[in-house]
């Protein structure tokens, strides 16, 4: 018998409680079931690859070979979309706000997302939670190039004759908080040496002036300056990776020269919406390395002095994150404010 004191409904509410465990496993193993199913037949349509740069960067030429071959691998076209502006924070909204099902990706340098979050007043998207990492694309370091006026022939001069003046030394960059200019800042703090940075609307204009000899030195891109360096018109003094660059073997490290510790480098990527399920992630991510290992592909990347570094997508998130931290730091100790900020 029923206690007297037990509602009439209690029986029926502790039977309902005892079936909902169950009710909910079946659930999730449904809707685990239909992930599994999505990413079985993945991709069923056209692929969109976003990237916050124009046609002719760095990151558009990686990516678009890429892209080329994604498509050939999967069947379905993979269409390469360029949304410049804002340093990537335009590419980078579109993507965080889209679905994560593996249908809209991301290309993008590392700076877009490690440097620029920490500099922009307000943005749209959290930088490490809104993305997944999908596969890494490249790893390169810069060069430092001086103009063949100034008297240093070392990395070592170069700081001395940087203290020797009031002023110090003026180093050019595409814009406060790229790569270039956090690669100088860098050297100003380790090395303790003075300068001061004059950002630019892009690079090619500060390579002009440092030709023109307006400034004394600057960051760059290896791939991008050797012309000029082979041309007479530039000395490089030093590369900022931790070892030397096999297409520079006689030019020593940034650490070599004289400042202990120093190493400054950056990476381009693929990532999609966080969120978007494993399995698809885990299809795109073989995929990239496959494609990254093709004979074709590396001498595109040699060509761009970039050297090819495949990571899993957990390797590279934890390096995106290291990244963000360390720069995050650098800014705020050096009281970097980004245009307008």
């Amino acid at each position: 018998m029923r206690p007297s004191n037990v509602h009439p409904r209690a029986g029926r509410l502790r039977r309902l409680a005892r079936r909902l465990p169950a009710t909910a496993v079946l659930l999730l193993a449904v809707a685990g079931s239909a992930a599994a199913s999505a990413a079985a037949g993945y991709p069923e349509r056209p692929i969109r690859l976003i990237m916050g740069f124009p046609p002719g960067s760095t990151v558009d030429i990686l990516a678009r070979p890429v892209a080329q071959r994604l498509s050939e691998a999967f069947g379905q076209p993979v269409i390469v979309d360029n949304r410049s502006g804002a340093t990537g924070i335009i590419a980078n909204e579109l993507v965080s706000k889209a679905q994560p099902d593996g249908y809209t990706l991301l290309a993008a340098p590392s700076s877009s997302l490690t440097s620029t979050p920490h500099l922009a007043a307000k943005l749209p998207y959290d930088a490490l939670r809104d993305f997944v990492a999908v596969a890494q694309l490249s790893a390169f370091g810069y060069v430092l190039v001086v103009n063949p006026a100034v008297p240093a022939k070392t990395l070592r001069e170069l700081m001395a004759l940087a203290n020797a003046r009031p002023e110090g030394l003026t180093y050019g960059s595409s814009g406060t908080g790229s790569g270039f200019h956090l690669a100088g800042e860098l050297f100003q703090r380790l090395g303790k040496v003075r300068l001061l940075h004059v950002p630019y609307k892009g690079g090619p204009p500060g390579v002009t002036d440092l030709i023109a000899g307006r400034i004394d030195f600057m960051f760059y891109s290896l791939a991008v300056i050797q012309p000029q360096i082979r041309a007479g018109k530039l000395r490089v003094l030093a590369v900022t990776a931790g070892q030397r660059d096999p297409l520079l073997p006689d030019v020593p490290t940034m650490a070599e020269g004289g400042v202990p510790g120093y190493e400054a480098t950056g990476w381009h990527g693929i990532f999609a919406p966080g969120s978007t399920p494993k399995d698809v992630v885990g299809r795109l991510n073989a995929q990239v390395v496959r494609i990254l290992g093709l004979p074709e592909v590396r001498e595109i990347w040699a060509q761009q002095g970039m050297g090819i570094t495949t990571a899993d997508p957990a390797r590279l998130a934890r390096r995106m994150r290291e990244d963000f931290e360390f720069y995050g730091k650098l800014i705020r100790e050096a009281g970097i404010k980004g245009e307008g900020g």
